[in-house]
């Protein structure tokens, strides 16, 4: 039964990551589009006539197109990329509806097929002739496809979405949107929170955006009240390293957008999962109540970001779920801290029970030893490598850079998705221990370094030491 379960884990992990790696790049379109959309349609905050003319083309071509050319580039570059949004494009006008659903569909397929074209053509290319059959191939392919989705897999992709789309309406309607966060708050310890937020709620919530101006569906995962709540009962009832640390993680959290910084906390006691869920279905409940919602998806779920995309009418609501969702959050979290009269406040451990959790969910081992094939004196650049190059490396990145300027070292340090990572380069790459396995696949010349947090960790210290030397 373990076997089976943990078989589940690693393809819903394997299908989240997937989706939200097509959607994560292009947030900042999304939210370029919920800006325009928000200043200047009828009832936005400066209505122009002609900059509103950027809304419907925006959301029916660019939108749907970065997703597939990005889902494309995932899995065969930039030809990939390329067949993949000519292919999206036959669905798009076959339908004359918002196809993100299609992009996701038709994206990857082109793709792949594009690459067991190349890999099965190209080694039998004449020299050349590489040139004429790489265009040739990637147009034809692409021909092919764009027909293809014109006629056969927009039509069908079409009632799909409009099924689901009918489903998320009729739940809101129902008023049970809040049961939602009933999964969600659990799945996102499970750090399935990209996958959820990005995968299936943006799509989804940029959609019914286009058709009432706003969504709460942008709000399900992204509130950062549950969190704060978690963190805020620590500050006051927590004990140990746990309480110490987390007024600067809530303000991590609260402002920067993290939420993961928040799990350990959460797995210290796994009783809070029951606070958790209940701010999020309060907060949920409370911003239908008003009926509020989000011009775009907030990303990362900073209240900033949420604020800057609120729609005109929804800041009361917004503001108020968010506060609930604390509140809730808060007096239950204090009641079960309060009753812990065994609660150590180990938050390392609890660290490391992340990563564990995160690589039983992937069915991936980690090895303790790092096997290297440069060493530090032949390090170029560290990188921070995770599942979509944003969010947590982001900051982990950030503080070794303040790290190395203090110590005085000259190395470019950047973040990126593991995908993106080029076999051959002269880095340090940094990842958390569950993910160094896929990392080394993609550059198995690269100095790794494993850490159980990007946040929080000795061995930034350790990396500064061995490059000064």
């Amino acid at each position: 039964m373990s076997n089976k379960n943990n078989s589940l884990k690693v393809f819903v992990q394997k299908i989240g990551t997937a989706l939200s790696g097509m959607v994560m790049p292009n947030i900042g379109a999304f939210i370029a589009w919920g800006l325009i959309t928000a200043l200047f349609i009828k009832t936005g905050w400066v209505p122009n006539e002609n900059l509103a003319k950027l809304v419907d083309p925006m959301i029916i071509y660019l939108l749907p197109l970065l997703i597939a050319y990005t889902a494309g580039y995932n899995i065969h570059k930039q030809r990939g990329g390329v067949v993949a949004a000519i292919s999206t494009m036959g669905v798009i006008v076959g339908t004359g509806s918002i196809m993100f659903l299609g992009a996701m569909l038709m994206g990857p397929l082109a793709a792949w097929l594009m690459k067991k074209f190349d890999d099965a053509v190209q080694p039998k290319i004449k020299t050349g002739f590489e040139m004429l059959v790489n265009n040739f191939s990637a147009g034809f392919l692409g021909f092919f496809l764009s027909i293809a989705g014109y006629y056969a897999i927009g039509p069908v992709v079409k009632v799909l979405n409009d099924t689901l789309a009918a489903g998320v309406n009729a739940i809101v309607n129902a008023h049970l949107i809040p049961l939602a966060n009933i999964f969600i708050e659990p799945a996102k310890i499970l750090f399935l929170n990209n996958a959820i937020n990005h995968g299936i709620l943006t799509p989804l919530g940029t959609q019914a955006a286009k058709e009432t101006g706003k969504s709460i569906l942008f709000l399900l995962e992204a509130n950062p009240g549950v969190g704060l709540g978690i963190l805020a009962a620590y500050v006051i009832f927590g004990k140990g390293a746990a309480k110490s640390s987390a007024f600067g993680a809530g303000v991590i959290h609260f402002f920067g957008g993290i939420h993961e910084i928040y799990f350990p906390y959460i797995l210290m006691k796994p009783a809070l999962i029951i606070a958790a869920i209940c701010g999020g279905v309060s907060g949920t409940a409370t911003i239908q109540f008003f009926n509020a919602g989000l011009k775009a998806p907030a990303s990362p779920g900073s209240i900033i970001a949420i604020l800057g995309l609120t729609a005109q009418d929804s800041y009361i609501g917004v503001i108020a779920g968010v506060t609930v969702a604390a509140v809730v959050t808060f007096i239950i979290a204090s009641i079960i801290l309060r009753r812990d009269t065994n609660m150590t406040g180990d938050l390392a451990a609890a660290q490391a029970q992340v990563a564990g959790m995160k690589a039983e969910s992937k069915g991936q081992e980690v090895s303790s030893s790092n096997a290297q094939s440069i060493s530090y004196d032949q390090v170029e650049k560290v990188i921070f490598a995770c599942d979509a190059g944003m969010g947590s490396s982001a900051m982990g990145a950030s503080i070794l850079r303040d790290k190395f300027k203090k110590a005085g070292l000259d190395l470019p340090v950047t973040n990126m998705a593991i995908r993106n990572l080029q076999d051959g380069e002269k880095a340090l790459i940094i990842t958390q221990n569950e993910l160094t396995a896929r990392a080394k696949g993609m550059n198995s010349s690269a100095l790794h370094v494993s850490v159980d947090n990007f946040l929080s960790s000795p061995r930034y210290d350790e990396v500064v030491e061995q490059l000064k030397k």
